[in-house]
């Protein structure tokens, strides 16, 4: 698989061929950004597909026959969306899990206690959720994310082990940071896309396309349309054998430090 080590080496072997080739035919000095522009594609590709695994491998879904799929809520918790995201589980017997932004918790504490007690459960989606996140140092990036921790500590008495970057975004600095903190980093194979959605129909039909075992979706607390569309979502992948589960039961891990 390339990564950016690798990716790294074949720009450095690339530019050595090149100056060897023109202390022999010289070319124009320009050509030299070629390999740079290249690279630079490569790295944003990166950084802003979660999938690639180029910073770090990061869990996206489970090859496995058995008929799971995980739920996933980012950006909670919220009082009442939260909430009914909660009720709308509990009446389908599903289990989800929560990446919480650690700046949403204060005030909403009996939501948080509320996901753990229904057996749902909690991932780290950072403090701050910051737009820059991932243009923090890696000190300040490590310290918001410990203080997310902190905040469920002291409410439920448990470390969150399962994170999942911000706005899906990864570089050698959340690389880092996922390594010191012994995090086990999160993605999604289902992008809901309920954040800009628009049409009910069509929102559907793009997640009813993507049910395949394994697959963890990605939805949002705070989107209305998810709140609309979630009983239906969990009704039509039960009636074809699915039983959906949270991040933890699908990829046998441990959620908690």
């Amino acid at each position: 698989m390339l990564n950016f080590r690798i990716a790294n080496l074949i720009l450095l072997f690339v530019l050595m061929l090149m100056g060897v080739l023109y202390n022999h035919s010289p070319f124009s000095r320009a050509y030299f950004l070629l390999p740079f522009s290249g690279w630079s594609i490569l790295v944003f590709y990166g950084c802003y597909f979660i999938h690639s695994g180029f910073f770090i491998r990061i869990k996206c879904k489970e090859e496995t026959r058995e008929k799971l799929m995980a739920l996933t809520f980012d950006d909670g918790p919220d009082e009442r969306n939260t909430s009914m995201i909660l009720d709308i589980l509990k009446k389908t017997e599903s289990t989800a899990t929560f990446f919480c932004i650690g700046h949403n918790i204060p005030g909403n504490e009996s939501v948080l206690k509320r996901i753990h007690m229904e057996g749902h459960t909690i991932g780290n989606h950072s403090y701050s959720h910051a737009f820059l996140f991932d243009l923090f140092s890696k000190r300040k990036m490590q310290k918001d994310l410990e203080q997310m921790d902190n905040l469920v500590v002291q409410i439920l008495g448990k470390r969150p082990k399962l994170f999942r970057p911000p706005y899906g975004v990864t570089n050698p600095a959340v690389r880092d940071v996922i390594l010191r903190g012994n995090y086990f980093p999160v993605g999604w194979s289902v992008r809901s896309m309920d954040t800009v959605a628009k049409e009910k129909s069509k929102f559907l039909d793009k997640i009813f396309r993507s049910f395949e075992p394994g697959a963890v979706l990605l939805f949002h607390d705070t989107s209305s349309i998810t709140l609309q569309s979630l009983e239906e979502v969990i009704l039509a992948g039960q009636q074809k054998g699915f039983r959906f589960v949270s991040v933890d039961r699908l990829f046998q891990i441990e959620a908690y430090a």
